[in-house]
């Protein structure tokens, strides 16, 4: 093998890096690793009483003092009865949710048709310690929820909790005139998208007192959208903040600093996104302060917090509607709040959909292969066999294309013994080497990049099949084959060691491992097929060097991917095979011939 046949490899290798890396940054999920678990969401409510808000009563009217900061005109109380402390569940078509009526809050927000081994997946992923979803703040702050007992009643699709609260008076004892909190949280039929109330009502007629740095309160979600996860690598698995500006009709991705963002720009929407669902905030027109940020702690690898501050209220009642969407990355789901007569909120133009992480700059091809593999599901109900299938009918389709690079690359081979003449016969002058090679090329015209070129022609395939079954949601949970691979979204996770290897963790995985060997060797059989001697340092780096650098690229990718490489390896080690066989076949036939022709010193004649 020449420097130019060399040469065009190496690129190649460069264009796969640098397409992957492209899809990476600026079209979603593309470039290495995360490792989501299955550990258990802890949905225990949040009344341990550890809260500087909720302290004992001041007397027989104030049921909860909720201290908050010291600037304020005195603290505020909660005054009204309060109701029954303990958590309820609360069921939709879609949500199987556990409220707790401390905060009015939710402590477990699942999805009844999406699994997470075997049952409902949890979208809230908090701990013991973490707050509940959706607590309001007195103010801007975010640092003390008001965590006051509600009481509550269920009116249909309707859950509502109400309690009245007071500012204390200069001494700090005597609760002035009462103002009541009620929030309601209205399901629809079949969505995903549901609502939030919050009303606030004076018992006179004057502004609602609430102000603090001219915000009245703060509606949050926090800590975590599920599932679970153990770390994140912004790739197999993340979680990414994105915006909508008003009249905008594209998301943008916000980048924190220093773990926090905040703008008072009229939104659209906000959206709190992971690999396969998402929380969307969408607030009414009120031109809301929204804050975002990221935590991490002891409790939780990652917490992703989105806070809503309400400027002051001037007026002695006053509603504000809050929607949420919280679902799958599925665009099926998220249009139908583009059109009225679709969801059951009669809402229309929220573009949700801008939310999902873009497709690759191939996102039509990704199209293509998505619709055919889930043709060959609704056929045989394995995704996995799919992914073999498909790899079948790909290499059907690109064979002529390969045939004929494989066909150079041997017939290349043949010239090797020329080539080494030629080297040797001009050692010290390059450039006539160069020319003598061309010259070589144009006789038994062969180009020397016909080997790469069809190399290159797969790269489109490659990615868009990269990016397809990197986020394809119907992988998620899909099993293969029962107790190795049982979900092709996740790593085919077959031990876990006691200690952490260095780049790749403490979990075991074989599919990285059988796509490694198989690299190898088809990169040997390719070298023993046209490897001149002299540059046996630089194949053995493209034999070895090239697959372990993708081996720990890949180490932790999704399995139904792994496989599609694994297959697609195998079968081009049996079609160079095949190749190498067939022009060691005709290239002895050649010889037996040229010796028929001109017979040898012992005279023998043709026949």
């Amino acid at each position: 093998m020449d420097k130019n046949t060399i040469l065009a490899i190496v690129l190649s290798v460069l264009v796969i890096t640098i397409g992957m890396t492209i899809q990476a940054t600026f079209f979603a999920p593309a470039t290495p690793e995360m490792v989501p678990t299955t550990e258990q969401v802890e949905t225990s409510s949040n009344t341990s009483g550890q809260s500087t808000y909720l302290e004992p009563a001041q007397s027989s009217q104030v049921s909860a003092n909720i201290a908050w900061d010291s600037s304020l005109p005195g603290s505020m109380v909660a005054v009204g009865s309060e109701g029954n402390k303990t958590p309820f569940t609360f069921e939709t078509n879609y949500f199987l949710i556990e409220f707790n009526p401390s905060g009015a809050s939710i402590a477990s927000f699942k999805l009844k048709d999406h699994l997470d081994e075997g049952e409902p997946v949890e979208l809230l992923f908090k701990d013991a310690s973490s707050n509940d979803a959706f607590l309001m703040y007195a103010g801007n702050d975010k640092t003390n929820p008001i965590d006051a007992t509600f009481r509550y009643q269920i009116i249909g699709n309707q859950v509502q909790f109400t309690q009245e609260f007071a500012l204390l008076e200069e001494d700090g004892k005597t609760p002035g005139a009462p103002f009541s909190i009620t929030k309601t949280y209205t399901f629809g039929e079949e969505d995903y998208l549901f609502e939030i109330d919050v009303e606030t009502r004076n018992s006179e007629n004057k502004a609602i007192p609430l102000s603090f740095e001219n915000y009245a309160y703060t509606l949050a979600f926090e800590p975590q959208i599920g599932p679970s996860f153990s770390s994140l690598d912004n790739n197999y698995n993340y979680r990414r903040f994105y915006i909508k500006e008003d009249g905008s009709s594209k998301k943008d991705q916000v980048k924190l600093s220093n773990g926090a963002y905040a703008t008072t720009k009229p939104l659209s929407w906000v959206a709190l996104v992971g690999k396969y669902f998402s929380m969307i905030a969408i607030p009414d027109a009120t031109n809301y302060m929204v804050s975002l940020s990221e935590v991490s702690d002891e409790g939780l690898p990652l917490q992703s917090n989105i806070y809503l501050s309400r400027p002051t209220i001037k007026s002695a009642a006053q509603t504000d509607t809050f929607r949420f969407y919280a679902g799958p990355q599925l665009k099926g789901d998220m249009v139908i709040y583009n059109d009225a007569s679709l969801n059951s909120f009669g809402v229309s133009g929220l573009q949700l959909e801008a939310a999902l992480d873009s497709s690759s700059w191939l996102g039509w091809l990704e199209t293509i292969l998505k619709t055919l593999l889930n043709m060959l599901y609704r056929v045989i109900p394995n995704y996995g066999i799919g992914i073999i299938i498909l790899t079948f009918l790909l290499k059907l389709v690109l064979y002529p294309i390969t045939k004929k690079g494989m066909e150079s690359t041997a017939k290349m081979a043949s010239l090797s013994p020329k080539m080494q003449e030629i080297k040797e016969k001009y050692p010290d002058n390059p450039t006539k080497q160069n020319e003598e090679m061309a010259t070589l090329y144009k006789k038994e015209k062969i180009n020397p990049m016909g080997g790469c070129l069809p190399m290159l022609l797969q790269f489109p395939i490659l990615i868009a099949f990269y990016g397809l079954l990197n986020k394809h949601f119907e992988l998620r949970g899909a099993m293969f084959i029962p107790g190795w691979i049982p979900d092709l979204s996740r790593p085919d996770t077959v031990a876990s060691l006691p200690f952490n290897l260095p780049f790749l963790g403490n979990e075991l995985h074989l599919l990285p491992i059988f796509y490694t060997v198989s690299m190898i060797f088809s990169m040997k059989i390719t070298q023993n097929a046209s490897t001149a001697g002299s540059q046996q340092g630089m194949m053995k780096f493209m034999t070895y060097g090239m697959p372990l650098m993708f081996f720990f690229v890949l180490y932790n990718a999704p399995s139904g991917l792994i496989l599609y490489w694994s297959v697609m390896n195998a079968l081009s080690i049996l079609q160079q095979l095949h190749t190498n066989k067939k022009k060691q076949r005709e290239a002895n036939e050649e010889a037996q011939n040229n010796v028929q022709q001109f017979p040898g010193p012992k005279g023998k004649g043709r026949k």
